[in-house]
C-alpha cells in the first residue's frame, strides 16, 4: 500500500505541475498574440509548441496515472470516512478543472482567445486552491481544518491582489 501511496504522490505532484505550467503557457500564448509581426508568429508557434508537448506528454499522462493509482488505493480502504467523501469531489472538480484547461488548449490552438491575460491568471488560482483544500483535507483529514486553510488562502490571495493591484498603480 505504501508504494501505491507513493507512486500516486509523485504522480499527483507531476499533473500539478502541468496545470500550473499549462496555464502560464496559455497566458503566455495569448500576450504574445497582442505582439506585432514577426515577434507574433514566432512566439505563439513557440508557445504552441511546448504547450504539445507539456499537455500530452506530462500532463495527461500523469491525470490518467493519479486515477489508476488512486482508484487502486481506493480498493484497498474497507471502509471510506467522510474527508475521503470530500476529497474524492474535490478531486472530481480537479479533472474538471483539467478538462476545461484542455478546451482552453484545443481553443488556442486554433488560435482562438477565449480568455485574456489576466482571466488566465485567475483562472491559474483554481488548480491553487483545489491543491490547498485536498492537501489540508488529506493531512487533517478534517472538512473544518479544510475551510480555515482555505479561507487562510482566500485572506493571502486578496492581500497578494491587492498588492498587485497597488504596484501597478504605483508604476504608472
Amino acid at each position: 500500500m505504501l508504494y501505491l501511496k507513493a507512486l500516486h504522490i509523485i504522480f499527483v505532484v507531476t499533473w500539478f505541475a502541468g496545470l500550473f505550467y499549462i496555464v502560464r503557457l496559455f497566458i503566455y500564448q495569448t500576450e504574445a498574440n497582442d505582439k506585432a509581426e514577426p515577434n507574433r508568429s514566432v512566439l505563439v508557434n513557440e508557445y504552441k509548441r511546448i504547450s504539445k508537448l507539456l499537455w500530452y506528454y506530462i500532463t495527461w499522462p500523469s491525470a490518467v496515472i493519479t486515477l489508476f493509482f488512486g482508484l487502486s488505493l481506493l480498493m484497498l480502504y474497507p471502509e471510506w470516512p467522510v474527508w475521503l467523501f470530500v476529497k474524492l469531489c474535490l478531486v472530481g472538480l480537479l479533472y474538471v478543472y483539467h478538462f476545461l484547461c484542455h478546451r482552453i488548449y484545443q481553443q488556442l490552438r486554433k488560435n482562438e482567445y477565449p480568455m485574456t491575460s489576466l482571466q488566465l491568471r485567475l483562472w491559474n488560482e483554481g488548480a491553487t486552491v483545489l491543491l490547498v483544500s485536498i492537501v489540508f483535507l488529506v493531512v487533517l483529514k478534517s472538512t473544518l481544518d479544510m475551510t480555515f486553510g482555505l479561507l487562510g488562502l482566500v485572506i493571502f490571495a486578496v492581500i497578494l491582489m491587492s498588492a498587485i493591484h497597488l504596484i501597478k498603480k504605483f508604476r504608472r
